[in-house]
């Protein structure tokens, strides 16, 4: 059993040898390294299956985040006041009872642990560009605000995987500068790996 952030944290420090070197091993989708993921911290970071969720879709209803009540605003006027979120991986602490159904999205928001974006280089002759970076880790941050919001906290975190075997197809150093700047200002953990480059900042 998981209880707290911290001890979520010692799960993915537990799995991010593993993260590396099998996520490296192979060229994918975001999706196929989401699973990967998935499995190693089932595997090596020992988080029961009953807390553990990928593509965990969640509702804000009324959200507080400037960011979240913006996004909300976009949709058609008949589904306005809510935005779905949809993380792509989730710790949750024990209290979820293994349920995250969309249903049950009231229970989610409140009882996330970590919430992990992924991204990964899959794409052929172009690179992760810092806005794409940058807009995940600004999502996290207002999803951090809205549990807060409910009265509780979270870890939110950016795990990128620029597994690209040709260097032109991984992000620049300039790139990453600007995420790492984002994700320091706006307090998101940065996990990133490529052939040549470690980042771990939890």
């Amino acid at each position: 059993m998981i209880s707290t952030i911290e001890e979520a944290q010692i799960a993915i420090e537990k799995s991010w040898a593993m993260i590396k070197s099998e996520c490296l091993e192979v060229l994918g989708s975001e999706l196929h390294y989401q699973a990967m993921i998935y499995h190693i911290l089932r595997t090596y970071g020992d988080v029961p299956i009953e807390q553990l969720g990928m593509n965990v879709k969640m509702e804000v209803s009324h959200p507080t985040s400037e960011l979240f009540k913006a996004l909300a605003a976009r949709k058609h006027k008949d589904f306005q006041g809510a935005f779905e979120t949809i993380p792509d991986i989730v710790i949750f602490s024990p209290t979820i009872r293994k349920d995250w159904r969309r249903r049950n999205y009231e229970n989610t928001l409140q009882n996330i642990l970590i919430a992990i974006e992924v991204k990964a280089s899959e794409r052929a002759n172009s690179r992760l560009t810092p806005s794409e970076i940058i807009q995940d880790i600004e999502k996290l941050s207002a999803h951090r605000q809205e549990v807060e919001a409910l009265g509780k906290t979270m870890y939110p975190l950016m795990l990128i995987i620029d597994s690209a075997p040709i260097e032109k197809e991984r992000m620049t150093q300039k790139a990453l500068f600007l995420a790492e700047q984002a994700a320091a200002d706006l307090r998101v953990g940065l996990l990133y790996i490529s052939p040549s480059k470690e980042i771990f900042r939890l």
